[in-house]
């Protein structure tokens, strides 16, 4: 959502506005093959009952709705999440890491597809145009994986600890699903502040304001 808010600002910026992803695992310790549901999950992790998780993660939904997403929690797949981390930046290379990203965040929260699967990763690397054995390759390798990881740790270096979280001009963030305006107006401030092309790697803003993340 986050990322859906930030690409409905960009619309209403008449400036050049860069933005690029970088990986970042929520639990890197997680299985493959998840035994138990989102709810299950949610329950565990903040101590909340089944029906409360559920209940957050219906809000979750009509939110998603209200920006054009189609969420889909009920039947998600929870999945380790390196190897698609390493498509994306198979895919950077070329030139695709936009649509290979938007492909598989369609796949996971709206079409409950196994994206820690090699299958379903190969599958969702043809649609955007990717060569299959190409792909097929990379994923039973290592390649790729030092990235993921750099870009991890340069995430740990800014102490970066939830998603979504969008890194501008190695200066600035903006955390959580913001609402556009949110983005709009802080987007406009740093413009004027720093009178320079942006580079959104995706300001610390709540209703305190905005901060410098520290590195």
């Amino acid at each position: 959502m986050g990322k859906r808010r930030l690409e409905d600002a960009l619309k209403q910026i008449d400036y050049p506005i860069e933005v690029k992803y970088r990986c970042f695992e929520l639990d890197p310790n997680v299985e493959r093959d998840v035994p138990y549901n989102i709810y299950e999950k949610l329950s565990q992790k903040y101590g909340m009952s089944l029906e409360q998780a559920k209940n957050n993660c219906q809000n979750m939904e009509q939110m998603a709705k209200d920006v054009g997403l189609d969420f889909q929690l009920n039947t998600m797949i929870l999945t380790n999440t390196f190897d698609a981390h390493r498509l994306v930046m198979f895919a950077n290379n070329q030139g695709i890491m936009h649509e290979m990203t938007d492909r598989l965040l369609r796949a996971y929260y709206t079409e409950s597809k196994h994206i820690g699967d090699h299958s379903t990763l190969i599958e969702l690397a043809v649609d955007v145009g990717l060569n299959s054995e190409a792909v097929a390759t990379m994923l039973v390798g290592t390649e790729m994986g030092d990235l993921v990881r750099r870009d991890e740790q340069e995430a740990s270096e800014y102490g970066i600890r939830s998603i979504p979280y969008f890194l501008i001009n190695k200066k600035y963030a903006i955390t959580g699903a913001q609402p556009t305006e949110t983005f709009v107006q802080s987007l406009k401030q740093i413009i004027e502040q720093d009178g320079l092309q942006i580079t959104s790697d995706g300001v610390v803003c709540d209703e305190n304001g905005c901060e410098l993340p520290k590195k």
